[in-house]
């Protein structure tokens, strides 16, 4: 996955064009008009359309770098059986730290979502390795969570007073973790 944040400054520092870049991605159904509006995308962080690994490596020696200079490793949970709003708690805690270190703090942090948080982030920077990264100088670049709506199966009600009824409805979000290299 492309890292728009360091795409972006790399651009900046070198005072390479969009449309400059746009050239080095043309191919057969890819124009040179619509290679440049990828670009911009990129830069906004908008994957529309997803960069592919070609599209990442010709950035990469376009720009001069490695390619895991401007890569970045997601991982998700969709669905997972918890509420966003507590989830979110346990997320915030490890943005922007070492992976290392997040792990620490996820591993002693007395909440649920933090062993859901935990694999997560376990899984990304086992995608990370797999690229053959250097794991020690990786770190939470997101850590996002995201609401899902109510958990299939787990819409009820409760008896009130007056014959009325109140809903009991337990919530599901979606947790992401992006880890990048320092």
């Amino acid at each position: 996955m492309l890292n728009t944040m360091k795409l972006k400054q790399l651009c900046r520092r070198r005072a390479v064009a969009d449309g400059h870049l746009g050239t080095l991605l043309v191919r057969r159904n890819f124009d040179q008009r619509a290679a440049t509006a990828a670009v911009k995308n990129w830069q906004k962080g908008l994957f529309k359309p997803i960069p592919s690994r070609r599209d990442i490596s010709r950035l990469a020696s376009a720009l001069g770098v490695e390619e895991n200079a401007i890569s970045a490793w997601r991982s998700s949970y969709r669905y997972a059986p918890i509420s966003g709003r507590k989830a979110r708690l346990a997320a915030q805690l490890i943005t922007g730290l070492d992976v290392q270190d997040a792990m620490d703090v996820l591993s002693f942090t007395h909440k649920r979502a933090a062993q859901m948080i935990n694999k997560v982030l376990k899984a990304a920077v086992a995608d990370a390795g797999e690229q053959e990264v250097d794991i020690d100088n990786l770190y939470v670049s997101e850590a996002r969570v995201d609401e899902a709506g109510v958990r299939i199966g787990t819409k009820r009600w409760m008896a009130k007073d007056r014959g009325r009824a109140h809903p009991i409805s337990k919530k599901a979000c979606h947790i992401y973790v992006s880890v990048a290299e320092r």
